[in-house]
């Protein structure tokens, strides 16, 4: 037998979700040419398997096929296995995810994608159960078919294989329109469009128990942001609600951890009680920033109460050496009697809080749900669907403390595991959701985390050659950087430069754009690929602005370089943001939220909203005057503190305005044009809450 195929070689991995399966008796490979060599060499077609490590039906699916011998020999014998987080690369998994809904099948993990030697996909989809259940057919059924397929039917496997290249060529271009020969103009992407967008949206959302009709259920924040944004521009309550009632209800939820603070990934029903118990630092990073935009209008004491818990998961639990985030923690951990089980580490029995609380129980189980017979498997997912909105009694002392009992309990059980690879793109999003939410609260010290953690993501994923890795795991940093590393923390890095006032940070993001500009930037047809220029390893290079679990990097960067554009005055920052939203605007485009995030880039490079407060940032005016704006929900506007208007860039429309120096002044540009200078909290609220 071949050497590489008598051995299974994740052991030499950094990836926790690949060293998790470094035992198996599957003879895993990685994915590198060596393998897609012994493919060719010995005729085989590939089995790749993509996962990641929080992920609870990869752990199943490994517990029921991969550890076991008979199965593992199948796989051995009829196949090259290689196995792939999609986390360390994105840009493998996310071709053949689009492979597998190109076959009307349904993206997910674990992913399972079959291949020829040449890493074109024929036929995949995601969990297969052992033996056929639940509707699907048995994992051993599927090898069997597959093997016989290849051997004994090449022509219809040909045809899969041509039918699915065409597919995939479509990715490697916009989907809505053809670049600047076949989409609208950025002009044309008008307040009107977005408005049909959203009045289409608002259909589809669940007014009683938020989010998307059905289940299951995920935050969706672009969409809420996208509605919310809808509100501020039309006062349509109906788009408000939509985007309160979600948070309310996500934050009231078995989703939200009680106890500790952050989110699960999604719900598997429709009242968010019942999650998949995984927390991923992006979910966490993307409502943290979108309770902060909801709760600067509405003072929410509940939204405040859920960041500051989730602030402090954050520091508690995924503060990594160094300074920056962890990815995950797993959906599973041991129960007492030593068994691997999904949310063994959350869920609690009546008895057991009895037991802990003693005289305190019965007023701790009416405010958490807490039955006689559990809500989930027995068990109790600790709930407040119940009483969404009503937060009097999470600040009464006795349950304040009474959580605070349970959580030490909690903190003796066996905790799930922790993915400690630090990812560019995730703590891009995390460190600008805590200067978003540290801004919003006036909380100088998560800010102060966000400067450690971007200094850290910085310093450990900055190669020799100045460009950016996607991954640092083991002491390394590995795997080409995707377009979403790059826009990510270059938004990072625009909101620390606006808190901070360090220009560095500009510098900063001058130089990722100069490598996007060589590596990534479509000339043709305008926008960015997903993947560099030279990451060979990849059968095609995707483009596209549509969102999935995280915001699609083409339309974050809309949104940077609208905002660079008002903090530098830099014409090709604006002619930038133009070019990717013109790359991506067709016709259809109101009837794809899947592009929100592109759409709110075009609602900031549009109607922009600049305000300039001038004075020393120290003086009690000019806090007052900050103090205004850090009280008004005002997504995408940019906000510049000068000691004096002769600061700004050359062509800011403040700078000739004409206030009078030494005087705290704020201005509030909408367009090109400026308000008077505003002296006073009043005048500048009564200008900030004018709808133009």
């Amino acid at each position: 037998m071949n050497k590489i195929n008598a051995q299974n070689r994740l052991a030499d991995e950094d990836s926790p979700y690949l060293l998790q399966h470094k035992d198996n008796p599957v003879h895993w490979q990685v994915w590198d040419e060596s393998a897609f060599a012994l493919a060719r060499t010995t005729n085989r077609p590939v089995l790749l398997s993509v996962g990641y490590a929080a992920c609870h039906w990869c752990h199943v699916m490994a517990d029921e096929s991969f550890k076991d011998v008979e199965t593992a020999d199948q796989m051995n014998r009829d196949f090259v296995c290689i196995k792939l987080d999609r986390e360390e690369r994105p840009d493998i998994d996310g071709i053949y995810q689009t492979a597998l809904q190109l076959t009307g099948g349904q993206g997910g993990w674990p992913l399972t994608m079959f291949l020829t030697a040449d890493k074109e996909p024929f036929w995949g989809g995601t969990y297969f159960p052992r033996t056929a259940r639940f509707g699907l057919p048995g994992f051993r059924d599927v090898l069997a078919a597959m093997a016989a397929g290849f051997h004994e039917n090449p022509e219809n496997l040909r045809h899969n294989v041509e039918a699915l290249r065409r597919g995939l060529a479509t990715i490697a271009t916009p989907q809505n329109g053809g670049g600047r020969s076949g989409g609208e103009s950025a002009k044309e992407v008008s307040p009107a469009l977005l408005d049909r967008a959203a009045e289409g949206l608002v259909t589809h959302m669940d007014m009683a128990d938020g989010g998307l009709k059905g289940a299951p259920k995920f935050p969706q924040t672009p969409l809420l942001e996208f509605l919310w944004r809808a509100w501020i521009r039309t006062g349509r309550e109906d788009y408000r609600n939509a985007v309160t009632t979600s948070l309310r209800q996500i934050g009231a939820g078995g989703i939200y951890d009680h106890l500790g603070g952050g989110f699960a990934r999604y719900a598997t029903d429709e009242k968010w009680l019942a999650p998949h118990f995984e927390k991923m630092l992006y979910d966490n990073a993307l409502l943290l920033e979108l309770m902060s935009l909801v709760w600067r209008q509405t003072g929410d004491r509940v939204l405040e109460i859920r960041m500051r818990e989730t602030v402090d998961w954050l520091m508690r639990e995924m503060t990594l050496p160094g300074g920056g985030f962890a990815a995950s923690l797993d959906a599973d951990s041991l129960d007492a009697d030593g068994d691997l089980e999904e949310g063994a580490f959350y869920v609690w029995d009546g008895e057991e809080i009895d037991t802990l609380l003693g005289d305190e129980a019965p007023a701790f189980k009416r405010t958490y749900g807490v039955g006689p017979v559990g809500n989930w498997e027995g068990h109790t997912i600790l709930n407040r669907l119940h009483d969404p909105a009503d937060f009097d009694d999470l600040e009464n002392p006795e349950i304040v403390q009474a959580r605070q009992t349970l959580l030490s309990a909690r903190e003796k059980r066996v905790r799930p595991n922790r993915d400690d690879k630090l990812l560019a793109d995730w703590n891009g999003l995390m460190i600008a959701a805590l200067v978003t939410a540290g801004e919003a609260l006036g909380e100088a010290a998560w800010i102060e985390t966000a400067k450690k953690a971007f200094a850290d993501t910085t310093a450990k994923l900055t190669t020799a050659n100045g460009r950016l890795a996607h991954v640092w795991a083991g002491d390394r940093a590995r795997h080409p950087a995707t377009l979403d590393d790059y826009a990510n923390l270059m938004a990072a890095a625009s909101l620390l430069f606006e808190a901070t006032g360090n220009e560095a940070y500009l510098g900063q993001i001058n130089g990722w754009n100069a490598i996007l500009e060589l590596y990534y930037r479509d000339r043709e047809g305008g926008g960015y690929y997903f993947a560099a220029l030279d990451t060979d390893d990849l059968i095609v290079r995707t483009k596209t602005a549509h969102d999935h679990a995280t915001p699609s990097g083409n339309g974050v960067l809309a949104q940077v370089f609208a905002r660079l554009y008002g903090l530098t005055g830099k014409d090709e920052y604006y002619q930038r943001a133009e070019e990717i939203i013109r790359a991506f605007a067709g016709k259809d485009m109101e009837g794809l939220p899947s592009l929100a995030t592109l759409l709110n880039g075009a609602e900031d490079l549009l109607s922009p909203l600049r305000i300039v407060i001038t004075g020393a940032p120290e003086k009690a005016e000019t806090r007052a005057l900050k103090d205004v704006v850090r009280t008004r929900s005002l997504p995408g506007a940019v906000i510049l503190n000068v000691a004096e208007t002769g600061d700004l860039p050359d062509n800011h429309p403040a700078r000739e305005s004409g206030g009078e120096e030494g005087i705290a002044t704020a201005y509030v540009c909408r367009g090109t044009r400026c308000s008077l200078p505003l002296t006073t909290p009043k005048a500048l609220g009564a200008a900030l809450d004018t709808r133009d």
